[in-house]
């Protein structure tokens, strides 16, 4: 059986047995007063008592229904702290009422209303003044304090009808149910104390695990981060040797010969122009190798993608992972065929809508971005336009100036501007366009 529902039984005895006692209670009250009306000493007993006891059908029937009324208000359960004032308050009149119908003979179950509190309200901050209260008046609700003031007649004026060997024993039971009663609202008390407390320590402990996984799990991601910057810095680092290697063995040996033929040249010039002549020619094919070396040293810079699949194809992969990796809002629409372009065309059309991309999420902070490429004649015009923060005025970085760098050796044009955010149009002169055209 699991902890947590043991109070739960253990406050179920005490609503039977509570229940128990005050019948018990009630009958003793209600046979005492129907054999004084048969024995005919009715009036003489009324004569001793303080005041005009209940009609004796009723006691039991009365005490019953307000019992079953106090049972469900202690059925509910709410959050609302103007409901909690209400039911309590209710619980508590209503215990009034079944303590005067007794004579305040009995007042045990307001432990009920005090167990309640504690099993219901473990959140409620006035919790502990509720709990208060219900203590104040179960001190309140003793005999001795209110006989004198209001009149009440003792239980005892009733059990005095009994034989004394029988009220001995019914004296024996009454204090043998207030006694279990009280063991059981103890226990009952024990038991939720110990479950709230594990439940704080068991808290406590996810508490210390969450805050050492958390721990761990930056610590992991701070190895990650140094991880992949350390990555970035060797991946710059080869980039930088092995272009370093290129123009050392390309344009270094090339520009060594030329050089060296130039100089050659000039110390021939008066005494052999012959001799100049082919030195010259031999001096232009080692340029033009150099220049196929230094071509094929670009070549190997081109996009990967584009190595892999047509422009078309390259561009949309493009956006697509930047949708996947960033969560930004891309609309593409393009009107142009991107076949038949020449590779440095494609790599500029490329580079631009890569770095219009890049630029309008870390510059802009943009969430969505336009993209349309389309053709007139035998011009390719792309126009890019994202809803960033755009800028008061437009400084043009390395990526911006590179393109313009590319765009030139192209003959193309670019043009940036701010309008709810920036906006980027772009130029190519296609050298294919007029025959598709």
């Amino acid at each position: 059986m699991d902890d947590h529902q043991v109070p739960g039984m253990i406050y179920v005895r005490m609503l039977n047995l509570n229940l128990i006692i005050i019948l018990y209670m009630a009958g003793i009250i209600t046979a005492a007063l129907l054999g004084y009306a048969q024995e005919g000493s009715a009036l003489q007993f009324l004569q001793q008592i303080r005041s005009v006891p209940v009609v004796p059908w009723k006691l039991p029937v009365t005490v019953l229904l307000l019992f079953l009324c106090l049972l469900l208000f202690l059925g509910i359960q709410t959050e609302s702290s103007l409901l909690v004032c209400f039911k309590i308050g209710m619980e508590l009149a209503i215990s009034l009422l079944i303590s005067s119908l007794l004579n305040f003979s009995y007042t045990g179950f307001l432990f009920l209303i005090i167990a309640d509190i504690m099993r219901r309200f473990p959140k409620t901050k006035g919790k502990f003044t509720a709990v208060g209260i219900v203590c104040v008046m179960y001190l309140l609700t003793d005999y001795n304090l209110f006989a004198d003031r209001f009149h009440i007649t003792s239980i005892n004026s009733y059990l005095t009808f009994y034989r004394s060997d029988v009220r001995s024993i019914m004296l024996v039971v009454k204090n043998i149910l207030d006694t279990l009663n009280m063991l059981l609202f103890i226990v009952y008390t024990i038991l939720l104390m110990r479950i709230q407390m594990s439940e704080k320590e068991r808290i406590l402990q996810l508490n210390e695990k969450l805050n050492s996984a958390n721990e761990e799990l930056q610590r992991a991601n701070r190895q990650m981060e140094e991880y992949s910057r350390e990555s970035i810095r060797n991946a710059e680092t080869q980039e930088r040797n092995r272009l370093a290697r290129e123009i050392h063995d390309t344009l270094g040996h090339t520009l060594t010969g030329i050089i060296t033929g130039l100089d050659a040249c000039v110390t021939l010039i008066d005494m052999a122009p012959e001799a100049v002549k082919e030195q010259l020619k031999v001096i232009a094919d080692v340029a033009r190798n150099g220049m196929t070396d230094v071509r094929r040293s670009v070549r190997a810079l081109r996009p990967d993608a584009l190595e892999k699949m047509e422009l078309g194809q390259a561009l949309e992969k493009m956006m697509e992972e930047t949708k996947r990796a960033s969560n930004i809002e891309i609309e593409y629409c393009c009107t142009a065929p991107l076949t038949h372009f020449n590779k440095d065309e494609e790599e500029i059309i490329y580079r631009i809508v890569q770095e219009s991309i890049t630029n309008a999420i870390r510059h802009g902070k943009a969430s969505k971005i336009l993209i349309a490429i389309s053709m007139e004649y035998n011009l390719v015009n792309i126009w890019i336009k994202d809803n960033g923060i755009g800028c008061t005025k437009i400084e043009k970085g390395f990526g911006l100036h590179h393109m313009e760098e590319r765009l030139s050796m192209l003959h193309g044009s670019l043009y940036c501007f701010v309008d709810n955010g920036f906006v980027l149009e772009a130029g190519i002169p296609i050298r294919w366009g007029e025959e598709i055209g």
